[in-house]
Formats: C-alpha cells, structure tokens, sequence
C-alpha cells in the first residue's frame, strides 16, 4: 500500500511525490496460510497439489528462517505490530561487487545532551532560526561551556556534553536582511533540558541486540551532520544546493536547475547520494522572467502588448510566494501575493498625506523613472487592506528559491539531460561533493565523536536470474529467457490475444488520411499477426480534425458509433508531437492488448504452478498507490488507487480501482471497500479490514484460499544508487546488472530489506528499488522473495523490458494518475469517494468520481 517511507499509515516523507512513477509504493501480496516451519522439511512440502519437480526455489523457499530466537515476531493478534526480522542472506545469483554512494560512519562515545528550543516570536523560517541562534552563541560564549551545539532549525538543539545551564532564557537582537524593512529585530529565545541521548542503545541495536530503533540518538547525529552543508548551501527538505555542486543550467520559461546532494544517517549506513537536479526560479527581472515564462518574444523591439485573462491566471500561480529585491531605494525584498487584475497605470494608493496618487505618478516624482511597461499589471505585496504594489519592470527575483510548479516537456527533458549521468561521472561527482563537504575534518563532527570515510563503499551482491517468459505455443518461439533486461517477440505469439471487434481512428496531427490509415493498417496487421482478434475493418474510415476540436470530434465519434450500434472497444487517437518521436506498430500493439483485455505473455513457473505460496493456492496480488496534485495546488483531491490481480495463477491482468479523497490524505480512505470488492470479484470470499493493525487482510472464507495477513513490501524513493565493480579491470565501474540485488552491509541491520535493479537504465546511472518487507507470514526466505519480486518486474505489459518497481505498484500508480484527469475534467471539482459515501466520520462530505465504464471497468484501461 502506498504510504510515505516507513510502516503502513505512517508518514516519515510527497508526488507524492509524488510523484513520478514517483513516489513511495507498498504492494500487497497474498498467498495461502504460511506452512509449518520446522528444522526439517521435505521437498513435497512446497506444494501438496502439484506433481511438478521440485525447483530451486521452491526449495529455498522452505529454508526455516535464521532469525535471533530473541528478536522473534509477536503474535498475528498483537496490537503491536513489528516488522520481520531477516530470514537470512540471500544467496542465488552470480556472485558481483558494487560500489555504492553510501560513506560509512564510525562512532565514539559522547554525553550527547538534547535541549528544547522555544523563539518567541515565533519564526517559520530555518534559516533566520539559525542566525538568532548564532547570534545567542556568539554573545553568550560562557554559557555554552566551550562547546558548539548542533541545531536543526526548529526545537532542537544538541550538545556532546553539558551546558552550563538546564534552563534559560536569551533576548537575541538580529538584523534579518532578508526582511524588507531592514530593521533590527528581538527574539526571546528559551533553552530547556530535554533529555540525555545513551548512544549505547545505538551499538546495541547495531550489534542486533534490541529491535527499537533509536531514533532520538540518529536525529542528534544527523542535525550534526547537516550544520555544516546547511551553512554553505541551499537547503530543500534533504537536500542541499549550491553552484559549487556543478553550476546552474538554464532550463527555459524563466526557469533554472541547480545540482546538489541528498544526505541521511541511516543504521549502519551514512547515506550519501547525489540528487537529481532539482528547478529554482532563475534570478533576473520578474519583466524578463514574464516575458520568457509566456514565451512573449522580446518586447524592446515592440511595444508591450496588454496581457490576457489567461496570462495573468498563469502568472498568479508561478510568482505566488515567490520573493523579489526592488531595484530602487535600498533594494528592500518583498514576497509576492498576488498581481493586479488592473494595469499600472490605473493603479491609485494613498500617500501619508492621505492623498490619492497614481503608481506611474509616484515612480516618476520620487525616482525620475517613466515606467515603460505600465500598461502591464503590477506586482502586489502586503495584505489586500495595505497592498504594496511593485511595477515589475522594478523588481530582480531572489537567488535560490525553488521552483515548484509544474514543469513543461521541455523543461523536464533538459532537466533529465543534465541529470542523466554515466557512473564514473557520477561518482566523480559524489567525490567532489565529500570533498568540498570535507567530513573528515569537520570540527563539529569530530567534537561529536563521529568520523565518516570519504570513500564509497564496497559491498558484495548478486546478479539474480531473469524468469523465463512462455507465450502462445503457435509461435516459433514459445518460450524467451530476456538479456539484459529486454526481449524481442517478434517471433512470439501473445499468450491470450484479446478481441477487439469494435474500433475507430481520429487523427488530429498533421498526417494526412492516407498516412494514418496505412499505420492503422499497420497495427492492425501486427495485432493479427501476434495472436489478437481484430477486425480489420473500422467502424467508420479514419477521421481527420483540428487539435483544438479534440472534445467536439470525440463526442460525434461516440454518437456515429452508437448510431450503428457498434460500442466501441477501441479508439486510437493520433496526437501532434512536438517531440517528433515515431510510436511504432509494434510498440502499440503490446499496450492495445493489455488495454483491450489480454496477456502479452505469462510466467512459465507461474503457469506451472512452481512459484511456492504464490501458485500453491488461489492468490491475489494487490498494488496501491496515493498521488497528491503537483506542489501550488492547495485544494484539489488526493487520489488513492488499488489494483487486484484477476488472472490467478498468471497474475499478469489487473482490475484497478480509484478513488478521490481529502487534500494531500496519505492513508487509503476507502481500502476496505475497494479490498473487499476486488476479492468478491475473484470468488466470492468476504474481507474485514483491521486499520489499527496495519490493515491486514483477514478472510471469514476461505473458499478463495487467500492469505492470512500477507506480506507487504514498499518500494522506496530511494536515493542509493550501484555501480558495479569489473573484476578484471579494478576500479572500473559501470551501471549496474539487470537483477543486481543487495541484502548486506547497507541494509538494515535487523529487518527484512534488500535493494534490487530490475531493470536496464535507457541512459544515466539506475538507481535500485529499496524493498522492506512490513509483514509476513508466509515465512519467505530471502531468496524466494528477492525472486519472486524480480520475476514479477518481467511482467509489465506496456513494453518488452524489465521494469524498475513491481507492476501492481507501477499499476495502481497509472490508474491514480489517469483518475486525476477525470477529478481535473470537471469544473469546480472538488473532494470525492468512488463509492459516494463519506470518506470517513467527520470529514468534510465530498462527491464521487466520474463512473468507470462498464466497457472498460475489468481491463486494463489505465496502462
């Protein structure tokens, strides 16, 4: 289930992002009760119904787990719900190394010592908390017994060691110059003695001496560990900033990405990785900025046209919040709450003297200046009963604010291409940021016992076997083993074709009618050809129309086919692409058929019935996700979605369900209802959802033998990323193997997690899915799970590739992506339930989404 980092329900942390098939997901697998585990097990044990030779892992799989005996699972009805320890190390696969951008830390013992901090007034911002709190030291040096704390910008701040105080209060004069009117302000600033932090604990848990982790004792090392990168660079979330980390590199539209790194002290591990270029409004004149966010050309060769309703629709949104130095007077800054619905030069204000005045009049009497663009709305600050108005050619927007609005294509493809990097580039880019950070010598890290290496570590994996894939047996090739990650069928036939008897073509590119008909043809004759029941006949010939008669055309395609009587199954829309990019017959023909009800291929272990638990009874394998609207959207629904394998024992066809719910809600609002239906449809059994445990699924019948509180597995957003180690020429690494898997050294100490790259990266360095399993009580090894989960990756049915998370979650993902455009299409949308009902007592009462079509409700509509 889609929670955010951490157990089911809980938020640790958005989209999602979320997200990207971006995002945290959880995927709910469940099989049949777990067997009896004892110290000897034999081979007819995996599954008492088949009569197939007993494979490899079916015989890992039943491996009784090498938990501590002390560390074992509380009970299923326990309220306190653990996660499973690790059944053992996993051990199938060619052996490999990697290296990963992770730099391990060592520790020594400190008396670290955690004070609350209180400033009043209140500040919302980090950066102006660290400066009062600099200030407190610098003047009150005795205080701190020679020590330097470490403060995380909010209520904490760390000592290895006592204060001279357990409790005190400070009045702080600070002058903030990133306030506007420059004057010095006066904090009162109140430090209690909160606790002591026993680093013992830490070693023990590392030693896999105690299950709790402690969390208090890794947040006083992390906060040390932040203060020096938070002093050099821009802070976001995680993740820190700076032109030093590679430059800045203009995207378009106004906008530019700045490169940086993402760093966490995890157990056993101090993860450090190098993000992923991330956008910041570029700093120049917000008329300059307007000019390139609108694409206006270059106004000074013309005078300034007024600007439209939707112009300033759209800038409203991107300059909301967004801070600007005027260029006049003393350079004071001023946040952005909105722009004027009237120019210029029609705005009045009232001077001291209590007179009216216009803009464009006090501009040219105070500062000699004959505003050009007055014609052109002003910029507003302040509140709406003492608005500030700034004209925009007078305005330079602020360094290193974040841009989080949505991107365009072109600014995601020239993100991606500055962030697509080859391995020895990003390496040496993670090396040059451990040096500028030089964490070796950090005086602060030192004086807190903490020493990191520099160097990337060295971890032994392995390389995981890809599945075999069984397609229709009248094709030449009736089963395919993929090479690196990838397949060709062009000699295969689709396992079960899909009939489509219905279907029509609307083309609004600019090919012409005979153009798109032969691709249609073309389709046509490769759905043939590969095994699906397409009529080669459409309802009517291919109709070509303008872009922007989209809806119209779709209605009156709707109308002429229901006129004939013939319900469309099918109906391929040729787009304009600006991309110039060229879909193939080939290509389409694998996504028509997952969307018009078949199966491009299966699983030959899953089909014989040689997948332990998984094929030994009925199973349903349920994939969830919650996506949140993109960043600036304050009141659009949340969207939750699951999907329910129906195809047992294949698991390759998915039903998805949707749901609108409560704004940026991370927990499924309507899981049990959306569970329950999926299992009613697969059989008939009935469910009762516990969301105080986590939301196991518990069966009241079992006609349909689906598991009793299953296993549940997330993937993270992780931010590791694997270079493999060539053998014979030391030191060379390249991007990873498809089906590299990691279960040692940065892994938890305790709990079931492993790393695994199932899929071949297209360009740049692959980062590796991060796996944890939340429960389990099939009692799977490490090696029949780490399996099972790549296999799993071969199935996706969009393409002839591997994909990098399990299908139900890449699945449930696309269904709540493609809901948002139904939410979205309506006017004035707001809230919903896809059952009507209320998303849980109290809430706010909310409207249900648009009806899924009975035509389309049990395919795959949303792949």
């Amino acid at each position: 289930m889609s929670g955010r980092r951490g157990s089911y329900g809980h938020r640790g942390g958005g989209s999602g992002r979320r997200g990207g098939a971006g995002g945290d997901f959880k995927v709910v697998v469940t099989a049949s009760a777990p067997p009896s585990v004892s110290s000897t097990l034999t081979p007819s044990a995996a599954s008492p119904k088949s009569t197939a030779p007993v494979t490899e892992l079916q015989r890992l799989s039943l491996q009784p787990p090498t938990a501590p005996k002390h560390l074992a699972a509380p009970p299923a009805s326990s309220k306190a719900i653990t996660h499973p320890t690790r059944p053992g190390y996993g051990i199938v696969g060619t052996k490999c190394v990697v290296r990963a951008n992770h730099l391990l830390v060592e520790l020594i013992d400190r008396d670290l010592h955690h004070y609350d901090v209180s400033v009043t007034p209140e500040v919302v911002s980090r950066g102006v908390n660290r400066a009062i709190l600099r200030e407190l030291m610098a003047v009150n040096l005795s205080d701190f017994n020679g020590r330097t704390p470490a403060y995380d910008g909010r209520k904490g701040l760390y000592a290895a060691g006592p204060l001279a105080f357990t409790s005190k209060e400070f009045v702080v004069r600070l002058i903030n110059r990133d306030e506007r009117d420059l004057k010095e302000s006066e904090f009162k600033v109140a430090i209690k003695l909160a606790s002591k932090t026993d680093m013992s604990h830490l070693k023990e848990f590392l030693n896999s001496k105690v299950r709790d982790v402690p969390h208090e004792t890794i947040q006083v090392l992390d906060a040390v560990l932040r203060e020096s990168p938070s002093e050099k660079c821009t802070v976001v979330e995680r993740s820190f900033f700076a032109a030093d980390f590679g430059g800045k590199n203009d995207i378009g539209n106004g906008v530019e990405c700045w490169k940086g790194f993402y760093q966490s002290l995890r157990p056993t591990q101090m993860g450090m990785s190098l993000n992923i270029a991330t956008a910041f409004y570029h700093p120049i004149s917000v008329l300059v900025f307007v000019v390139k966010f609108l694409n206006l050309g270059d106004p000074s060769r013309a005078a300034p046209r007024p600007l439209s309703d939707s112009d300033l629709i759209k800038l409203k949104k991107v300059l909301r919040g967004v801070k600007v130095r005027v260029t006049h007077g003393e350079g004071k800054c001023y946040k952005i709450s909105s722009v004027t619905t009237v120019p210029t030069n029609q705005l009045l204000f009232t001077t001291e003297g209590k007179l009216k005045m216009s803009v464009v009049q006090y501009f040219y009497e105070k500062y000699k200046m004959k505003l050009r663009f007055a014609s052109w709305p002003a910029l507003q600050s302040g509140n709406e009963s003492k608005p500030i108005f700034l004209p925009m050619e007078c305005c330079m927007i602020v360094e290193g604010q974040r841009y989080t609005k949505k991107l365009s294509e072109k600014q995601v493809t020239a993100m991606l291409k500055e962030a697509c990097k080859r391995p020895t580039e990003r390496e040496r880019s993670i090396e040059e940021i451990a040096h500028i950070n030089d964490y070796k010598n950090d005086e602060l890290a030192k004086e807190f016992g903490i020493d990191v290496d520099n160097k990337l570590t060295y971890i032994d994996a392995r390389v995981l076997p890809p599945p075999v894939l069984k397609y229709h047996d009248s094709g030449k090739e009736r089963t395919i083993r993929p090479r690196v990650g990838q397949w060709n069928m062009i000699n295969a036939k689709m396992f079960s074709g899909a009939t489509v008897s219905f279907w029509a073509c609307v083309n609004f590119s600019s090919l012409n009618e005979q153009m798109a008909s032969r691709f249609c043809q073309e389709l046509v004759g490769m759905c043939r050809n590969k095994g699906m029941a397409m009529n080669p006949t459409p309802v009517f010939p291919t109709w070509s129309r303008h872009p922007k008669q989209i809806e119209k055309t779709l209605v009156e395609a709707h109308h002429a086919c229901n006129a004939e009587r013939k319900f469309l199954q099918l109906l391929i829309i040729i787009l304009p692409d600006v991309r110039g990019s060229y879909v193939r017959p080939a290509e389409a023909s694998t996504k028509m058929q997952s969307t018009a009800g078949g199966q491009n291929m299966v699983l030959e272990d899953a089909i014989n019935r040689r997948i332990p638990l998984l094929t030994d009874t009925p199973t349903i394998i349920f994939g969830a996700d919650v996506t949140h609207p993109q960043p600036g959207e304050d009141s659009s629904p949340s969207i939750a979605s699951i999907v329910a394998s129906m195809d047992w024992p294949a698991v390759t066809i998915y039903r998805g369900l949707v749901s609108a719910q409560q704004h940026r809600e991370e927990i499924i609002q309507d899981c049990t209802g959306m569970i329950s239906f999926s299992v009613r449809l697969l059989g008939g059994a009935s469910v009762v959802l516990d969301d105080a445990e986590m939301g196991p699924v518990h069966l009241c019948n079992r006609t349909i033998y689906l598991l009793l509180l299953s296993l549940w597995y997330k993937r993270d957003t992780t931010h590791a990323s694997l270079r493999l180690i060539l053998p014979k020429q030391t030191g060379v690494a390249i991007s990873f193997l498809v089906g590299t898997a990691v279960d040692t050294k940065i892994c938890h100490p305790l709990e079931f997690d492993f790393y695994l790259c199932s899929h071949a990266g297209i360009q740049g360095t692959s980062r590796p899915a991060h796996y944890h399993v939340l429960y389990d009580e099939n009692r799977f090894t490490a090696d029949a799970f780490q399996t099972l989960t790549n296999n799993l990756c071969y199935t996706y049915a969009r393409c002839t590739r591997s994909v990098s998370i399990v299908p139900p979650a890449f699945y449930a993902h696309l269904a709540a992506f493609r809901a948002r455009y139904y939410a979205e299409g309506e006017a004035g949308y707001d809230c919903s339930n896809s059952t009507g009902t209320a998303v849980r007592k109290g809430a706010a009462s909310v409207r249900p989404l648009p009806a899924i079509s009975p035509a389309v409700k049990n395919v795959m509509f949303f792949c």
